[in-house]
């Protein structure tokens, strides 16, 4: 299935030790926010941004391909069952831009948002999951290992963020859903070699990407 997205809606603090990182607060729901489907990249495609805005970060999240309509769902059994795909992809943020727009009371859209703040690797059916909170991934810079996450470790488990998500605006066929990030997260720099790394109940799966020469 390869439905473009009406949407990629992602998880915020869904670590604690993530969360600890930045100075921010442990959330008592999820934090939710929406890049465009214009932000959505392969890793194929390379890594870009515009370095006049200061830092770009990574942060390496277990995404989610939704296969089937989900809107205000109770069940978390059904709500787990509208998934048709997983993947690791990188959710891109303009830190310093982030910041000053945080200090503003502003909204995160330019720093969250921006053509390429989006990364997805391959997709991987869902049929080789058989324990959501079972999975670990990993994301790698320069042969050096950054970020090791758990699913374990999420405050908020997938089928509650599907859950919630559900309630708050309907997930279409296609939309992608970001589960959070651990710690670890630090600035991208030009010609970094990148790894990430998935490990589900059946395989091991390795993506490589790199960023561009400015």
């Amino acid at each position: 299935m390869s439905v473009q997205p009406s949407k990629i809606v992602c998880v915020g603090r869904n670590y604690a030790d993530h969360a600890k990182e930045l100075g921010n607060a442990i959330p008592e729901r999820p934090v939710l926010f929406i890049k465009p489907p214009s932000s959505l990249i392969g890793l194929d495609d390379g890594i870009r941004w515009n370095q006049q805005l200061g830092e770009c970060h990574f942060e390496c999240e277990i995404s989610l391909r939704i296969d089937r309509p989900l809107s205000n769902e109770t069940d978390p059994e059904k709500a787990l069952q509208a998934i048709g795909a997983l993947t690791l992809g990188l959710d891109l943020t303009l830190r310093d831009l982030q910041t000053e727009l945080k200090n503003k009371g502003e909204p995160w859209e330019r720093a969250k948002a921006f053509d390429g703040a989006c990364v997805l690797a391959d997709w991987i059916d869902v049929n080789e999951v058989t324990d959501w909170a079972a999975l670990e991934f990993s994301f790698v810079q320069n042969g050096i290992e950054k970020q090791h996450g758990f699913t374990v470790d999420m405050l908020f488990d997938i089928a509650t963020v599907l859950v919630n998500i559900s309630q708050a605006f309907s997930l279409q066929p296609g939309d992608v859903v970001m589960t959070g990030t651990p710690k670890g997260v630090a600035a991208l720099q030009p010609k970094d070699q990148l790894l990430l790394k998935l490990k589900t109940q059946k395989a091991e799966h390795v993506w490589q990407t790199f960023c561009k020469d400015f």
